[in-house]
């Protein structure tokens, strides 16, 4: 159980370094700043049925959709951390090194480059977003930024 609870823990600090993070490197304009609402509007998208969008402007606002964007971002962060450390532990009957744990957490972009952004209509990569390459570069960061707090976390377990 207190693996679960480490996942638990290292995923929201995990997350909540890429939000500080994200939100300095974004205010010097070295990334893009994430928007939750964003976030909110494709997840309120799912509760419809619609798992994909041509591009983003077809995704229709809602209301809450900055508090649902924020659910969601804190609640994928837990679910990449609890499976990655409860798997881990498994197999290896150990926690996984922090060293693990950043490659882990960078290799967690791919999610953003296949998955998110196609969602969202803005193609592999974001290519297809007003901020295009900018993008590959900003997901790179701010998943580097949670594989540190993630690894922060086991690094003091």
């Amino acid at each position: 159980m207190d693996i679960i609870i480490i996942g638990f823990i290292a995923g929201i600090v995990g997350t909540i370094t890429m939000d500080v993070l994200n939100g300095f490197f974004a205010r010097v304009g070295l990334v893009a700043k994430i928007e939750a609402h964003m976030i909110g509007r494709m997840v309120a998208g799912w509760t419809r049925g619609r798992f994909r969008y041509g591009h983003p402007e077809e995704m229709t606002p809602v209301a809450n959709e900055r508090l649902y964007g924020y659910l969601a971002h804190y609640g994928i962060g837990v679910g990449l951390a609890v499976p990655f450390f409860f798997g881990w532990y498994l197999v290896f009957g150990e926690l996984a090194s922090p060293l693990l744990t950043v490659t882990y957490g960078i290799a967690t972009t791919a999610a953003s480059y296949f998955f998110v952004y196609p969602c969202m209509g803005q193609g592999i990569f974001g290519l297809r977003s007003q901020d295009g390459r900018r993008n590959v570069l900003t997901s790179l960061a701010n998943h580097s930024f949670f594989a540190v707090g993630m690894a922060a976390v086991v690094a003091f377990a």
